[in-house]
């Protein structure tokens, strides 16, 4: 099994920043986890509010815990909202069912991990996070609407 390296989550930081600042978007923070949960790079924009890394953490922890980018979470929340709940109080509370919590794959399929991003609009904050990833040449699985 193919891990996530710290040079590969550095240029997903670096991208996703990049992409950020080309679109214009407001400023971001960018968590990336390897696939067991950990930190493995973290960044925040100059101007970026306070808890912004706090919720990017919390989109990336979800995807990781439950295997599924945060934008499926977001539907799940609308249609079984007693299940994200359940799901926030039993991993902790770090779970963020919005877009912008992205799973990273390898070219198998193989989970390698996640990026979380916050600050712009949750729809902004995933297609940075695709950036970033693809920057990397790795695949981002957002989920699905």
């Amino acid at each position: 099994m193919m891990t996530l390296l710290l040079s590969q989550a550095q240029t997903i930081t670096a991208g996703a920043i990049e992409h950020a600042e080309r679109e214009g978007m407001k400023p971001i923070s960018v968590v990336v986890l390897d696939a067991r949960g950990a930190l493995k790079a973290a960044a925040a924009m100059d101007g970026t509010s306070l808890k912004r890394t706090d919720i990017a953490r919390a989109k990336a922890d979800g995807a990781v815990a439950l295997g599924m980018g945060s934008r499926s979470l977001f539907k799940r929340a609308k249609d079984q909202a007693f299940f994200i709940a359940a799901a926030t109080h039993a991993i902790g509370g770090s779970l963020m069912p919005v877009p912008g919590g992205v799973l990273i794959r390898d070219a198998a399929g193989a989970l390698l991990g996640a990026v979380g991003i916050s600050g712009c609009t949750s729809d902004n904050d995933e297609a940075a996070a695709m950036a970033g990833i693809g920057k990397a040449g790795l695949t981002g699985d957002p989920g699905q609407d």
